[in-house]
């Protein structure tokens, strides 16, 4: 979060802490690390049989002076990590729990996450893996998630930003959102921006009239990260903490049929790398996963200590320090091989994640239509059709009048009829096409049927990176759009951030290219540092870019206009098919 004149936005945890309301009320906490589909019976044998893969792969290339890589016992470091005694560097610990003696009633970033356990709080975070996080726990409805969301926010721009709730009239907001989204959602959180917290724009020329003046715009995060790149066209990978998403932008627009989403990210390499930790003899013993304390720890250990860099084989001496409060600070020393390489490579055999039973890919698949809007997608979809059935019926009786007494079907191709409604945009307005379109269309629709087969086989398994960016790719229509996203992919976010991460990508993606496009693709360019920039603030700096240009005054929604039309000014105003 930031004004578009920052150079670099404010990162806030979406976390709140928020106080119990009645005495002996039961503390609840979401959980940063463990997630659902992790205790299934089959599920450390699938996590296994994930490892074994990656081994599999590690072994199988050399390092790039052409040696093999340094055979490494796991029982080496083991017999080492558990002979481990931790030194006091420091009796008592600079950390200090957050002060909760005055008893307020929320917290919100860093002080939510060290409220002391034993206090009257529950700590909820309200999104999840990209989505509102509705769940069957206390504050796990629609209401509390979005009323947790809008007390972060407003805590963030009153605290940190120093911008007052009631000056918010005086600001416009660029809120970027995922491409593969709850519209329901987003729509819920556009009316919190514009009613509840009272983005409501009122001109700041003191010569111009009181009116109010449009204020919220909505965007795609992969959009705005090529903005922020300078990129003109690519394969946009944004790895999160807990999603991954894929898709191709070329000229502002995300195309539709390449999005796709997985249900993991850098959290679940953290927890992979502190089970692996775990077999090697972690020195640290009583650290747990349930505990938001330690997962912190972790969560810095595996940005010390991972990488995808081929090229550093057998065991290495680091150490750590564990600095809790009400604790001594504590020096350990850690010995470790692959497992610093092992856990980053789970990202592309996500079989080492050990999740069972869980959605793990999501496609785009067209909106089940919102009762505000009577002219969503599905009306205009279906009027489309018609229309075009209409005018191919009256130039067939201009061009091939029926005989005197014929008695025919007028009606022989009703695409709702035939079920061509329950595809996607895309596919229905190629089946529209295909109406009046011969031979040609035909081909068309035919291409994008067997492309859509292909796309929801995978759906809900556990694709690997590499492969999900191969699967979006060959979605697109066209050879040259894909010979685009061959020669470009763009990697955001925060997840990836492990030296060595540009070559290893760009290495698994040649190697499973198609053999028919490797005549045509002169070079896969991965880059994961545009400008040099931080990738996790990239999608904000386009956001940035974006406020500025004067094509954006296009997109901007004013509270007035939504209060009467809600919804439509989506479908209306967003720079995507809503």
């Amino acid at each position: 979060m930031g004004r578009a004149t920052d150079t670099l936005p404010l990162s806030v945890p979406q976390v709140i802490a928020r106080r119990h309301k009645q005495p002996g009320q039961r503390r609840h906490e979401d959980q940063c690390l463990l997630r659902e589909g992790l205790n299934a019976a089959d599920s450390n044998e699938q996590r296994q049989n994930g490892l074994k893969m990656v081994d599999q792969v590690i072994w199988s290339k050399k390092m790039s002076n052409g040696v093999r890589r340094t055979p490494v016992s796991a029982e080496q470091a083991r017999l080492y990590n558990r002979q481990i005694r931790p030194a006091v560097l420091d009796p008592n610990s600079k950390v200090k729990w957050t002060n909760t003696s005055h008893q307020p009633e929320y917290l919100v970033g860093e002080e939510a996450l060290y409220v002391n356990p034993a206090d009257c709080y529950s700590i909820h975070w309200p999104v999840c893996r990209g989505h509102l996080n509705i769940h069957s726990g206390p504050g796990g409805s629609l209401t509390a998630a979005l009323a947790d969301l809008e007390t972060i926010w407003s805590h963030a721009l009153q605290k940190l930003l120093e911008i007052t709730l009631k000056d918010l009239k005086y600001y416009r907001c660029i809120l970027l959102i995922p491409d593969i989204c709850n519209r329901q959602h987003m729509k819920e959180v556009v009316n919190m921006l514009l009613v509840k917290m009272g983005f409501s724009g009122m001109s700041l020329k003191p010569s111009a009239p009181a009116d109010p003046i449009t204020t919220v715009a909505v965007h795609q995060e992969s959009v705005c990260a090529m903005f922020g790149s300078g990129l003109s066209s690519a394969c946009v990978v944004d790895v999160g903490d807990q999603k991954t998403s894929v898709c191709y932008v070329e000229d502002g627009v995300s195309h539709r049929s390449s999005r796709l989403c997985l249900a993991y990210g850098g959290s679940d390499v953290t927890r992979c790398f502190f089970w692996l930790m775990q077999r090697a003899g972690f020195p640290f013993r009583e650290c747990q996963l349930g505990n938001k304390m330690d997962c912190i720890l972790l969560q810095q250990l595996k940005e010390s200590f991972c990488h995808l860099d081929q090229d550093i084989s057998g065991l290495q001496d680091h150490e750590f320090r564990t600095c809790f409060p009400d604790s001594p600070v504590l020096l350990y020393q850690l010995r470790l091989g692959d497992e610093k390489l092992q856990a980053p490579m789970a990202l592309f055999y996500p079989a080492a994640f050990g999740i069972v039973g869980q959605k793990m890919t999501s496609l785009l698949h067209r909106s089940q239509g919102d009762a505000e809007d009577a002219h969503d997608e599905h009306f205009l979809l279906t009027t489309q059709s018609k229309q075009d059935q209409s005018s191919k019926a009256t130039t067939d009786r201009k061009l091939f009048p029926k005989p005197a007494g014929f008695e025919g079907e007028t009606d022989m191709c009703d695409p709702s009829e035939k079920g061509y409604l329950t595809q996607d945009l895309d596919l229905g307005h190629a089946q529209a096409e295909c109406l009046v379109g011969g031979a040609d269309a035909e081909e068309t629709l035919s291409a994008l049927l067997s492309r859509k087969t292909a796309m929801t086989q995978f759906e809900g398994k556990a694709l690997g990176m590499d492969k999900a960016i191969l699967h979006s790719i060959d979605s697109c229509a066209s050879d040259e759009t894909k010979r685009k996203m061959y020669s470009c992919i763009l990697v955001v976010g925060g997840g990836l951030l492990f030296d060595g991460a540009q070559e290893f990508l760009q290495h698994r993606v040649l190697n499973k290219m198609p053999p028919s496009f490797r005549r045509l693709v002169e070079n896969v360019d991965v880059i994961t540092r545009p400008k040099d920039m931080d990738p996790r603030v990239i999608a904000w700096k386009g956001g940035a870019v974006l406020a500025c240009l004067d094509t954006t005054q296009e997109l901007w929604i004013h509270q007035r206009e939504w209060q009467r039309f809600g919804v439509r000014m989506l479908r209306e105003r967003a720079a995507f098919v809503w």
